[in-house]
């Protein structure tokens, strides 16, 4: 069975930064994709970046651009969301994710793609 543990959260001022972890275990082949999604209340659950398992181009959205990284330590089976120059925008549970690719070799930036999905932990930044 598939688990996403995620860690990392919590409260910043700012233009401060976090690194999430997301601890994965269980997988099967069928899982191509990693992803770090957020949600505020009322809103829809929105790709932050995502990553094929495998290596290759990892996919921002145009406001966490050259702000937030993802990455990946495979021997840990744990994908990393480093977050710097934090804004208050940016408050949001934030949701590690895990599914099968969108088409071949490309992960998906929709929420409904991925079929595994953490608790999520909080990310607050004050101003």
């Amino acid at each position: 069975q598939v688990q996403l543990v995620e860690s990392g959260g919590g409260s910043v001022q700012a233009g401060g930064s976090l690194k999430l972890s997301c601890a994965a275990s269980g997988f099967d082949s069928s899982i191509y994709c990693m992803g770090w999604f957020r949600q505020t209340p009322g809103k829809e659950r929105e790709a932050v970046a995502t990553i094929p398992r495998r290596g290759g181009r990892p996919y921002y959205v145009d406001s966490v651009k050259g702000r937030f990284t993802i990455s990946q330590d495979s021997a840990k089976n744990t994908v990393y969301l480093q977050t710097n120059s934090l804004n208050p925008e940016d408050t949001a549970m934030y949701y590690c994710a895990a599914g099968p690719p969108r088409a071949y070799l490309q992960c998906g930036a929709i929420a409904a793609e991925y079929l595994y999905w953490g608790q999520g932990t909080q990310v607050t930044v004050s101003s």
